[in-house]
This record gives C-alpha cells, structure tokens and sequence, in this order.
C-alpha cells in the first residue's frame, strides 16, 4: 500500500521534473545554456552533446559563449547549431562561437506563453493518468482482499492530495516561466 503511494509520487515527481526541463530549453530572451542540451555533434562519428565538448558561458544578459576544448571541433559545433531548431546563428571568431539571443517580440512571448501552458496542462494530464492508475491499483488490492474499505478510502485521499499538491507546484511553475517570457 505505501509502496503503491510511493511508486506514483515518485513518477508525479518526474513528470514535474520533465516538464521543468522542458521549460529550461525555451528560449525566453535571455542567454541559457539549458538551450544547447539537445544539440548533438558529429565528434569522430558519435552524435555527442555540446555541453560534453565545450565550456559554455552567459558573457552578457543575451549572450552565450562556447569555448570547445578541442579547438578542431569548433566548425563541428557550429555547423550543429545551425542545423538544430535553436533558432539562434552562431558567430565563430576562431577561438568560440557567440550565439547572441535576440529580443522577443510581443507576438513572440505571447506564443511561448501558450506552448508553456501546454507543457503545463500536458503535465496535469501525466498527474491524473498516474493518480488513475495508482486508484485501480488500490481499487484490485481491495477486491482481492489485500486492504479493508477504511484503508483503500484513506488511500484514495492521499492520491488525490498527492495530485493537488503537483497540480499546485505545475502552476507555479507554468506562472514562474510565463514571468520570465513576459518580463523585457
């Protein structure tokens, strides 16, 4: 029974974690290097993510400097960035690439706030569907005798303040990064 109520705060837990993953890689103005983290370079025939082959740094509040450690790789780098969907075109000046973050526009930051409420409803929907699962689980522990009414309508409870509490900590951070696109 615990561990049934512990089975699904552990995965409500990485859906909040996934989703608060997902919302590192919008790009919201400002220079973050969680936007390079799914940009995969071609390193001697291995698809190997930036992050592993340079030192990434935020030099000024919009821009972001990739010092590869191996100075050969820097055309590989930048060739990568220009492929992926960051939406970004790298600077090279031999020694690092400079990707600098443009200004969002308004219809812009209007658009990233509604993909980020879909990222949050998204989530909520993950939340239920495990809340739903947890209650069968609880629901056939009860028809096969293994817990008492009282123990599956206890249990019931806490699913379900489990489920509010991650619904609760998805709006937050569905307000947090919406505060964050919308603030110029």
């Amino acid at each position: 029974m615990k561990d049934t109520l512990n089975a699904a705060k552990e995965k409500m837990n990485k859906s909040l974690n996934a989703l608060n993953n997902e919302f590192a890689a919008i790009r919201a103005g400002r220079a973050n290097p969680a936007v390079l983290d799914k940009v995969m370079v071609d390193y001697y025939g291995a698809p190997t993510p930036v992050n592993q082959m340079a030192a990434i740094s935020v030099s000024e509040a919009r821009i972001l400097v990739i010092q590869p450690w191996d100075k050969s790789s820097l055309k590989l780098i930048e060739k990568a960035i220009q492929a992926s969907d960051v939406g970004i075109n790298p600077t090279n000046d031999g020694t690092a690439i400079r990707l600098v973050f443009p200004q969002l526009t308004e219809d812009r930051r209007k658009e990233l706030c509604k993909t980020v409420k879909k990222y949050g409803e998204e989530c909520k929907v993950t939340v239920r569907s495990i809340r739903r699962d947890t209650m069968e689980k609880f629901k056939t522990m009860k028809k096969n005798s293994e817990i008492t009414e009282d123990d599956m309508k206890s249990c019931e409870k806490k699913v379900q303040d489990l489920t509010d509490k991650f619904c609760e900590d998805i709006d937050k951070s569905v307000a947090a990064k919406e505060k964050e696109i919308m603030t110029v």
